[in-house]
């Protein structure tokens, strides 16, 4: 690219306005991508734990296949595991609580959901960002076009003249605001919605891991595979 239209001519010819729209357009470049790979990095963290969850279903008890899913604190598996056995001794050993109203299987349920809702709210933290970035940068950046090409106007008035070697670069240069806009947007729009088909892949296989252990601690064994009709499924509370 020629050096007349660079970023570095709109900077050092530009404004306070223009520098300040530029600055706020390289901030949400470095916000988006920091938030992209973080949340990466999670999903496939999470992702690899899903795959390994299934070991937990051959093992010889319920604190063999706790031990399977290793010591992590963060793990979501481990934590489902966790508050459906507490919540199940809390149920049995128990009464005279307004709990008590419920049976064990509602019980049981409101608890694992508990605990998948607060997941996915951290699952989810930090997509607002990317969707903040993807919808406003464009115009953010079309707004210090527009005042680039304000100021342009202004300087060739006082000029008197409009020959194309003095319309050319103040409009050029005006014209990378729109395209930094775009160069800003596109990965944030890109990065939100693949994490958010990532996220639903774990929450999917965290789901099933849910209705798994539902069934264990309300019948004692594990929901067959044989078929839908065998399946328990999640009640919200």
């Amino acid at each position: 690219m020629n050096s007349q239209f660079g970023l570095m001519n709109v900077w050092t010819q530009g404004d306070f306005v223009t520098r300040a729209v530029a600055l706020l357009l390289i901030g949400m470049s470095l916000v988006s991508w920091i938030v992209i790979l973080t949340k990466t990095l999670d999903v496939l963290k999470h992702k690899k734990i899903a795959r390994s969850a299934e070991d937990f279903w051959h093992s010889e008890d319920f604190a063999a296949g706790l031990a399977r899913l290793g010591n992590d604190p963060a793990n979501p598996f481990r934590q489902l595991a966790i508050e459906g056995r507490e919540a199940t001794a809390h149920h049995r050993n128990t009464r005279a609580h307004l709990h008590d109203t419920l049976d064990v299987s509602d019980w049981v349920t409101r608890s694992l959901r508990n605990t998948i809702d607060e997941f996915t709210s951290r699952l989810q933290s930090g997509l607002a960002i990317l969707a903040s970035v993807g919808s406003t940068a464009p115009f953010i950046g079309l707004f210090g076009t527009v005042w680039g090409i304000y100021h342009a106007l202004l300087a060739i008035g006082t000029a008197g003249q409009a020959t194309i070697d003095k319309v050319a670069g103040p409009i050029g240069e005006s014209l990378i605001m729109t395209a930094l806009g775009l160069v800003v947007a596109i990965p944030a729009v890109l990065g939100y919605n693949a994490l958010v088909r990532g996220n639903k892949g774990v929450l999917h296989k965290l789901n099933r891991f849910a209705h798994d252990l539902h069934a264990y601690f309300v019948t004692g064994a594990r929901v067959s595979s044989g078929g839908a009709a065998n399946v328990v499924t999640m009640k919200k509370a």
